[in-house]
C-alpha cells in the first residue's frame, strides 16, 4: 500500500516545494510525519509571521512555496498577512489540517466547517477533497492553480486522509506539468506596436509584476527606446525601474485626480504588469485627460476585467516588452547620468531625521542590498534618499496590511542568503510580526533590521489630519524598547542615536541577525 502522504511528499519534491513554512497544530502532525530528506521546515511562532515569511521567500525566489497552517484558528490568524500575498500575486500553496471526516459534521473541536469558504474570496482557489484518494490530485491542482494564477491557494485535508491508501491512480500526478504561454497574437501584436510607435508623447507605467517576473532590466531597455517618462504604478510593492534614472518620475499618487493630472499632455499611456489602478485616497476626477489613450498589458485577467477605463491585453508582459523593443527600430536613447541625491534633511532635537538614516543605508551598505520596507510614515524620505538600480531591491506590503516587514525580510534572506537584506521597519508595524525575530535567530540569518522608533502611528496621524479627525485615540505607542525584545528572541541589538554611530554600525558585516534601533523624528508619507 502507498499512502496518500507518501505520494504527496513525492509530488511536492518533484515540484520543488521542499521548503515548508508553518506553525503546526494537532491536525497537521500526520502530514508532517516522515518528511523526506531534502525538505526544510521553517517554524514561525504566529501564523501571520509564517505567511509573511513565505510571501517574502516566494517573491524573492519567483516560485510557489508551501505553507502549512492549522484549521480554522490558524488559518484565521493568517488572513491579515494573506491580504498582502494576494495583492502581490504571490503563489503560496496553503495546506491546512482538518478534523477527521466523521468529526466535521458534529463540529467537534478543531473542525473547520466549510473550510474552503473561510479563505474565500481572498485565495484564487480553495477546496477540501471529497475523499482521501482525491488528495494527491487536489494538492497538484493547488500547486498548479497558484502557479497559473500567481495567487495563493488553499487546501484543507482531514488528518486521517494522509495515512489512507492512495489507490492505483494516485501516482499519475507525479509526472504532471502545467505550463502557460501567452504571447500576443500576430494581429494583437501589430495593433499594439502601431499604437506605441505612432504615439507622439507616450508614457510608460510599470507595475510590481515587472520586477517579480525578472523584467527590471528589460523594462529599462524598452523605456530608453521609447524615450518618454516612466512612472511606477500607484500602491507599489516592488520597484520595477531604477528610482534615480533620468526618465523616472516616481510612483504615481494613489488617487484618481492626481493620476489623471500626471498624464496631461500624453496621447498614450502604456501600463505593463499593473492593475489600472490601485487607488487609495478617494480623490475623484476624470480617469484620464481628454485625448489620452491607455493600454494595459497584464497576465492578471481579473485586473484587466475590472479596470474602469482603457484597453487591456491579457498577455505576458515579457513577450510584449520583447515585441516592442524589437519593433521600435530606433536604438535606445542615452539615458544620461542618474539623478543626484539631495542632502538629507535634519531634525531639531535629539532624534534623527529619517532621511539621515536612509542616507546612511545608501552610503554604507552594498549596492545590491534588498530592502524590505514597512515604515509608511517615512515614505517620502525614503524615495528622496535611496538610489536603487538592481532588480529585487525593494519589497513593501502590497495590500498595506501591517506585519509583512519583519517576516518578509526573514523570508527574503532565507531565499537569498548571499545577498544583503535589510528590513526597514517602523515601531508601529514591528509588533505585528515581531516573532519573526525568533526564526531569524534560529536559522542564524544575516538579516539587518533597522527599527525606526518615533513612538506613534505616524501614517495614521497623517490620515487623521486628511480626514479631519486629528484627535482620534490610540495613536501613540510609548515605552517600547525593541533592543530588549530582540535580545529576548536571541537577536543581537543595539540603540544608536548619532549618525556617525549608525554609519559605523552599518559598515559592520555580521554573520547573524541584528537589530538597530534608531529614534527618529515624525514625518509624513508625502
Amino acid at each position: 500500500m502507498t499512502s496518500v502522504r507518501r505520494v504527496c511528499h513525492e509530488f511536492l519534491h518533484r515540484q520543488g516545494l521542499t521548503t515548508v513554512f508553518g506553525n503546526p497544530g494537532s491536525n497537521e502532525l500526520p502530514f508532517l510525519a516522515g518528511l523526506p530528506d531534502g525538505f526544510r521546515y521553517v517554524l514561525g511562532l504566529h501564523e501571520g509571521a509564517v505567511v509573511g515569511m513565505a510571501d517574502g521567500y516566494a517573491q524573492a525566489t519567483g516560485r510557489p512555496v508551501l505553507v502549512n497552517l492549522h484549521a480554522a484558528s490558524g488559518s484565521g490568524n493568517a488572513m491579515g498577512a494573506l491580504t498582502n500575498a494576494v495583492a502581490a500575486r504571490t503563489p503560496l500553496v496553503i495546506v491546512a489540517g482538518q478534523q477527521v471526516r466523521p468529526a466535521i459534521g458534529p463540529e467537534a473541536n478543531l473542525s473547520n466547517v466549510d473550510a474552503p469558504s473561510l479563505m474565500k474570496p481572498l485565495v484564487g482557489w480553495a477546496a477540501e477533497p471529497a475523499c482521501a484518494q482525491d488528495v494527491p490530485r487536489a494538492l497538484a491542482q493547488a500547486v498548479f492553480e497558484a502557479r497559473l494564477q500567481s495567487r495563493p491557494t488553499y487546501l484543507s485535508v482531514p488528518y486521517d486522509d494522509w495515512a489512507a491508501d492512495a489507490g492505483d491512480n494516485a501516482s499519475a500526478v507525479l509526472d504532471r506539468q502545467v505550463r502557460r504561454a501567452s504571447a500576443p497574437g500576430v494581429e494583437q501584436g501589430r495593433l499594439l506596436t502601431e499604437a506605441v510607435a505612432g504615439a507622439r508623447r507616450p508614457a510608460l507605467v510599470l507595475g510590481g509584476d515587472i520586477d517579480a517576473a525578472g523584467l527590471f532590466d528589460d523594462a529599462v531597455r524598452l523605456a530608453e527606446r521609447l524615450g518618454g517618462p516612466v512612472w511606477a504604478a500607484p500602491s507599489q510593492f516592488r520597484l520595477p525601474f531604477p528610482n534615480r534614472h533620468p526618465q523616472f518620475r516616481g510612483i504615481l499618487p494613489a488617487g484618481i485626480e492626481p493620476v489623471s493630472r500626471a498624464f496631461e499632455g500624453h496621447d498614450l499611456v502604456l501600463v505593463l504588469g499593473a492593475p489600472v489602478f490601485r487607488y487609495h485616497e478617494y480623490l475623484p476626477g476624470r480617469y484620464l485627460p481628454e485625448g489620452t489613450r491607455l493600454i494595459q498589458v497584464t497576465e492578471d485577467a481579473s485586473a484587466a476585467a475590472r479596470a474602469p477605463m482603457g484597453e487591456a491585453l491579457v498577455a505576458d508582459p515579457a513577450a510584449v516588452i520583447e515585441l516592442l523593443t524589437k519593433a521600435l527600430d530606433a536604438p535606445e536613447r542615452p539615458a544620461g547620468d542618474h539623478l543626484p541625491v539631495p542632502a538629507p534633511r535634519t531634525a531639531e532635537g535629539p532624534r534623527l531625521h529619517p532621511e539621515e538614516v536612509f542616507a546612511a543605508l545608501r552610503d554604507e551598505l552594498p549596492a545590491d542590498t534588498a530592502y524590505v520596507v514597512e515604515s509608511t510614515s517615512t515614505n517620502s524620505s525614503w524615495w528622496r534618499q535611496m538610489d536603487l538600480r538592481r532588480p529585487g531591491s525593494y519589497y513593501f506590503p502590497a495590500a498595506g496590511g501591517l506585519g509583512f516587514g519583519l517576516p518578509g525580510a526573514v523570508g527574503v534572506t532565507l531565499a537569498q542568503p548571499d545577498r544583503p537584506v535589510v528590513g526597514v521597519i517602523g515601531d508601529g508595524s514591528a509588533n505585528y510580526g515581531i516573532t519573526a525575530l525568533w526564526t531569524a535567530a534560529q536559522h542564524r540569518l544575516p538579516v539587518t533590521v533597522v527599527l525606526l522608533r518615533n513612538g506613534t502611528y505616524g501614517a495614521l496621524r497623517w490620515f487623521g489630519d486628511l480626514l479631519g479627525v486629528p484627535d482620534a485615540p490610540g495613536m501613540d505607542i510609548p515605552g517600547l524598547d525593541f533592543t530588549r525584545i530582540a535580545e529576548g528572541y536571541g537577536v543581537s541589538a543595539q540603540h544608536v542615536d548619532r549618525v556617525e554611530e549608525l554609519r559605523a554600525v552599518l559598515a559592520e558585516r555580521p554573520d547573524g541577525p541584528r537589530l538597530i534601533q534608531v529614534d527618529t523624528a515624525l514625518t509624513t508619507p508625502s
